[in-house]
């Protein structure tokens, strides 16, 4: 299945980012979750930032504001991922923009529904 990276990932079960990392995880994608707090979630090792993820990633989920996106934006244009899904409350059309003229796929929408609806 896919390699999903999730920016933003929280330890907090009522957090729709702890959720998308469930649901992902039950469809059998592998999940590298991003925050800079580290931690672990689900058992997975939190990375505290982008740095040390390698080319390969085919999603990027977003679960951070635009503010936030924009501290990290070289990063995500190092690992290239194949789309980034800029979820309810992330949206950034300047950075949407971008990542769409580096030729990455930008899709407005939610992890979770696109996940219920088969469509992930």
């Amino acid at each position: 299945m896919a390699k999903v990276v999730v920016l933003g990932a929280s330890p907090k079960p009522e957090r729709y980012s702890f959720q998308a990392i469930t649901r992902l995880l039950a469809a059998g994608h592998e999940v590298i979750p991003v925050n800079p707090r580290g931690g672990e979630i689900q058992g997975l090792t939190v990375l505290p930032d982008l740095s040390s993820l390698s080319l390969g990633i085919d999603t990027l989920t977003l679960y951070v504001g635009p503010e936030l996106l924009r501290g990290v934006v070289a990063e995500v244009l190092r690992i290239r991922p194949k789309r980034i899904i800029f979820n309810p409350g992330t949206e950034s059309a300047e950075e949407e923009s971008l990542f769409s003229a580096r030729g990455i796929e930008v899709v407005k929408g939610c992890t979770l529904v696109m996940l219920a609806a088969g469509t992930f």
